[in-house]
């Protein structure tokens, strides 16, 4: 392997041990680590892949009980704006929880939409973005009543869309006291979401927390969509006693770690939670699991980042995170059209059929489009997410918009019109600032998802960088599904000279922008619409 030691993220092989002084540091604050991985334009070199070491993206078990699940079952047939416009509704009132709808759970959360064939064999593309298509995230089920399902620990594997039995026994109880809910009487179905390290630091290096982070956040908006279209009433955390689930979960610490949990409320199978007086350790070859390469990319900023956030922080939830990025709005556009678009896909397929496409055209984009996407991005909270919805603020540039200035705007939450901050067509000097991909100064729109560091951890903690970035995923992802649903081309960035993006935009000393998510009219959209 080489690598360039100018570069903010170099890929680092050394041991944990050679860096007291990065991990004393960041036990201090994440915003360093944010701050030790930004991109410098002067700073910024190459590095050579290890091909031979490639993560494998398919996490597999040797030896444990499988359980197939059917994949043949109808799907709602909503419309994807309407399913986010519309308002939290349960329509399942006592649990009904079996194996098909688990399974159709999943189908629409995380499942395989497309393949190619590469050199070291088939790759397989996903229905939730990814930076690098590197899939660091895993999914695992806790069954406390799922019909045609024993109870217990499952890992879902994307790969056969099947369950892989992990630990026999009923974990509701443990599962509350983790997530520190002691008067729920319990959950009959919960979900992780859990990233693996090495594989997005095989090509990211130390920067690739950012994108765990960000990545198990487009997971969990699928997760989310999934239980609101099907009725199940859910709730999301990020707050949870971080080594207690991943032991649950049997993962290798140093290397897989929990994210987010999401808890379905229905009916358990019995009036009472029985809690196992310990919950024993799994075999090493469970723990074995979580290895996805020979030689893996040790990145200790990553680590240290992450246990930075082990301490939970009740904090503050009444943050307006806009009013403190050092940007003062000069006027408020209200942005209603006569109309809203319909879309070419209903939800589901707007799942299986999201990809990251770039290929734009110059084309003035229909106000009622815009409309459309602030919608989905300010829609009403169904699964707890409210307060971890304060630690972003949201802001587009616009190029191009029907009846609307260029400019940077920001995005009220409640009412979505827009505040203009700076007047003028910011979108070219945007895709400079973006590694200079000039593909996206053909955008319409740059969404971009910001936070005041300081702000951010005087409220929560090291822990509060988890919410802004998975946060920011999560609204990605919307904006992801939307596009896809009205035929226009979509593609999330990660990476960008820091500092540059935050003076663009005239952001304070310590605010940043965590991710940039382009939009716009893609040739085959002027295509299709001539041959109509």
């Amino acid at each position: 392997m080489l690598f360039n030691k100018g570069r903010p993220d170099a890929l680092c092989l050394k041991s944990y041990a050679f860096y007291p002084k990065i991990e004393e540091s960041m036990k201090q604050t994440a915003g360093l680590y944010h701050e030790k991985t930004s991109y410098d334009r002067s700073k910024m070199g190459g590095h050579i892949l290890d091909w031979q070491n490639q993560p494998e993206t398919l996490k597999r078990y040797e030896g444990r009980e499988t359980v197939a699940m059917p994949r043949e079952m109808p799907l709602p047939g909503e419309d994807l704006l309407s399913l986010y416009e519309g308002p939290c509704k349960t329509r399942i009132s006592n649990g009904g929880f079996g194996l098909a709808e688990l399974s159709k759970i999943l189908l629409l959360t995380y499942t395989l939409t497309s393949q190619s064939r590469h050199a070291n064999g088939m790759f397989y593309y996903r229905s939730a973005a990814s930076a690098g298509a590197l899939y660091p995230t895993e999914i695992y089920v806790m069954s406390h009543g799922v019909g045609g399902l024993d109870h217990g620990i499952y890992h879902f594997s994307i790969h056969d869309h099947s369950l892989v039995k992990l630990r026999d026994g009923r974990f509701s109880g443990a599962v509350n006291r983790f997530v520190n809910d002691r008067a729920s009487a319990g959950s009959p179905l919960a979900f992780f979401l859990t990233a693996i390290f090495a594989r997005s630091a095989w090509k990211y290096g130390n920067r690739s927390y950012r994108y765990h982070l960000l990545d198990t956040g487009h997971v969990l908006e699928n997760l989310h969509l999934s239980l609101k279209a099907l009725g199940y009433p859910f709730e999301n955390t990020f707050d949870f006693e971080d080594q207690r689930v991943n032991h649950l979960l049997g993962l290798d610490e140093e290397r897989e770690v929990a994210l987010a949990v999401c808890r379905v409320g229905g009916k358990l199978d019995s009036p009472e939670v029985f809690d196992p007086p310990v919950i024993e350790d799994l075999p090493e070859t469970v723990k074995k699991a979580s290895q996805v390469s020979p030689r893996e990319i040790e990145a200790p900023l990553v680590r240290a980042a992450h246990n930075a956030g082990y301490d939970l922080n009740s904090g503050e939830t009444d943050l307006n995170m806009c009013q403190d990025l050092g940007i003062i709005p000069k006027t408020r556009i209200p942005v209603f059209p006569e109309s809203r678009p319909e879309p070419d896909l209903l939800y589901p397929e707007a799942v299986f059929r999201r990809r990251s496409s770039r290929n734009f055209v110059a084309e003035t984009l229909p106000v009622s489009h815009l409309y459309a996407l602030l919608n989905v991005i300010i829609e009403t909270d169904c699964g707890g997410m409210d307060p971890y919805a304060h630690s972003i603020c949201s802001g587009v540039l616009t190029s191009d918009v029907e009846s609307l200035g260029d400019g940077f705007y920001l995005v009220d939450e409640k009412k979505a019109p827009l505040s203009l901050v700076k007047p003028g067509d910011l979108t070219g000097a945007m895709s400079r600032i973006c590694l200079d991909q000039g593909w996206m100064a053909g955008a319409s729109l740059h969404f971009m998802f910001m936070t005041n560091m300081a702000l951010l951890e005087g409220a929560w903690g090291p822990r509060g960088y988890r919410y802004a970035m998975m946060t920011a995923g999560l609204m990605g992802e919307r904006l992801y599904l939307a596009a896809s649903a009205l035929g226009l081309g979509c593609c999330g960035i990660g990476a960008f000279y820091d500092g540059e993006a935050s003076r663009l935009l005239g952001l304070n000393e310590t605010s940043r922008i965590l991710y940039v998510v382009s939009l716009g009219i893609l040739k085959s959209m002027r295509k299709r619409d001539a041959l109509q």
